[in-house]
């Protein structure tokens, strides 16, 4: 079956935009970070975009300001030496806890440096701690400016020559690397290391002088699907994981699974850990085994080679209801203890909860000319429409969604009809979708189930007065529903009430007899009819076939 032209270019416009900070797929892992009184430069791993640095950092009086570091990578000036914080530049986004005007920095992303000043002198040390959602390493080195990044160093805190011998570019002389050692800023802070004996510390964040391009996380590089790591989301059962050996000589990799912490309030509760399985391929006997992951075990990657993992889950153990999320960590450590890698792992139950765009494709049309009796079209007219199923099954057809960042407590990734639901200063990363054959602001409860072998009903009734009616319009004196006085005038004199009869029956397999890869899982689809009252003085039925695509996993919404 081809992919309708909306939901193709659906399908590309999601993969550019559904890439936002709060995910649901949300594991926690608190990092604490020793802290000196001054100015301290630290990496976050993972996001704590879950609230705010007044939240995150409440407990800690003496943390003050904290400014994130936005590299450029357009800019076409910079300086060779690490960039001393600057209000008035655009390379900064600043926090301070005292000042309400300097406070445009309102959430802590992750894969992000950080200055953090503290009061205090130099001599003293705060350990703060940040709960945030680590996410699989990404780096992007800058050969327009100084580079300002943090590693996912194994707590052995390697040697700095060691770990950058796979990349000697970014160490290679006259180059220099500093870092922040607490106190005011001035010409010992930042620091210039010597990088044949500093150790590499995961928590801190480093400038690097070297003007090179580059990805360049660490010895490993890991290749994941996603930014949310192994999300196996409602329907996933194989995911793979791509792990190349940067370094001369061959690595041992431990792996093994770990439980994420418990929510902060406002974000998804976590029922419980992913129940993971590895597959491992037996070329000989063309047999691939999945073993539960129920404690450490080992792989070997060849010296500048390449190794696939691949792995599952026993989704019969998913035994929560659709809202239910599963998150844990698949944490990897190497036999060099270079690095120490925490990747995110989640599912949740396979149902069809979530927020669905379609087309309707209508091909056939009841004749009402008397001797005209056929009713097929010469081509399909396209529908749009936009069905959310929430945990128990409930679904809705809607006239438009919102997929974003809410303005609820916790500020969670979520689905809302109205633009009001949604956090203000997130709205330019949120997704929009509308259905422009359905009148406005509706959320339309239907009868039957959103499922293979089911139906599907809804009644949508268009008042004589809406809008939308096709007999209104707002600037002709025949249908503006005013008699000469322009008094108002009841129905069926100028317009009609309309009454549309949806209703979606699901097939096993697509009706045009065609193979697609997920019908009935990624993919729901089938036949459609519809009767429409009030637009003649007969009951007029259209028909034709549908698909659906799923657009969220998410099956909360808010109808505001």
């Amino acid at each position: 079956m081809k992919t309708p032209p909306f939901l193709a270019a659906l399908l590309v416009f999601l993969g550019c935009v559904l890439a936002f900070p709060n995910a649901l797929h949300a594991q926690w892992k608190t990092e604490t970070y020793a802290l000196k009184g001054g100015w301290n430069g630290i990496y976050l791993h993972g996001d704590a975009s879950h609230t705010t640095p007044a939240t995150l950092f409440q407990n800690y009086p003496t943390v003050l300001e904290v400014w994130r570091w936005n590299p450029n990578p357009d800019q076409t000036q910079y300086s060779t030496s690490p960039s001393e914080p600057s209000s008035t530049s655009s390379e900064w986004t600043i926090w301070k806890r005292n000042d309400p005007e300097e406070q445009l920095l309102t959430a802590m992303v992750g894969q992000s440096s950080y200055l953090v000043y503290l009061s205090g002198s130099s001599s003293t040390t705060t350990n703060v701690a940040i709960p945030q959602r680590p996410r699989p390493p990404v780096a992007t080195w800058l050969v327009s400016g100084a580079n300002f990044l943090g590693f996912p160093a194994d707590s052995t805190t390697p040697l700095m020559a060691s770990y950058f011998a796979s990349f000697p570019s970014a160490l290679a002389s006259p180059s220099k690397v500093y870092k922040y050692i607490g106190g005011e800023l001035g010409s010992t802070n930042p620091f210039a290391v010597a990088t044949s004996s500093e150790r590499l510390n995961r928590n801190t964040a480093y400038w690097f002088e070297a003007t090179v391009v580059g990805d360049f996380t660490g010895p490993l590089k890991y290749e994941l699907p996603s930014t949310d790591g192994l999300a196996f989301g409602r329907t996933g059962s194989v995911i793979t994981v791509g792990v190349t050996n940067r370094t001369t000589s061959a690595l041992t990799l431990t792996l093994s699974t770990v439980n994420s912490e418990a929510a902060p309030t406002g974000q998804t509760a976590i029922t419980g850990p992913v129940p993971l399985t590895r597959r491992v391929y037996d070329s000989t006997t063309g047999v691939t085994t999945e073993t539960a992951i129920t404690s450490s075990f080992t792989v070997s990657v060849p010296a500048s080679g390449r190794l696939n993992l691949e792995f599952g889950l026993t989704r019969s153990s998913l035994t929560g209801n659709s809202s239910a999320l599963y998150a844990s960590f698949l944490r990897i450590k190497d036999s060099a203890n270079f690095s120490d890698v925490y990747l995110p792992t989640s599912a949740q139950t396979a149902t069809p909860a979530g927020l669905w765009a379609g087309q309707i494709d209508v091909s056939t049309v009841q004749s009402t000319v008397a001797g005209s009796p056929g009713n097929t079209t010469t081509r399909s007219f396209p529908l749009r429409a936009l069905v959310h199923v929430d945990t128990n099954g409930v679904a809705r057809l809607l006239s438009q969604a919102f997929v974003g960042t809410l303005a609820s407590t916790g500020n969670p990734l979520g689905i809302c009809t109205k633009e009001v639901g949604l956090l203000s200063s997130q709205k330019g990363d949120a997704l929009r979708l509308v259905s422009s054959t359905m009148p406005l602001d509706r959320a339309i409860t239907g009868t039957g189930s959103f499922a293979v072998g089911s139906t599907l009903s809804h009644t949508v009734n268009i008042a004589f007065d809406d809008p939308t009616n096709p007999f209104v319009h707002a600037y002709h004196p025949d249908h503006d529903n005013r008699d000469a006085r322009l008094a108002p005038l009841a129905a069926g004199k100028e317009s009609y009430t309309l009454t549309r009869q949806l209703t979606f029956s699901f097939t096993a397999s697509p009706p045009d007899g065609s193979t697609v890869t997920g019908w009935g899982t990624t993919i729901y689809g089938g036949t459609y009819s519809e009767t429409i009252q009030g637009l003649n003085k007969a009951t007029l039925t259209v028909g034709g076939t549908f698909t659906f695509r799923r657009v969220s996993e998410i099956s909360a919404i808010t109808l505001n």
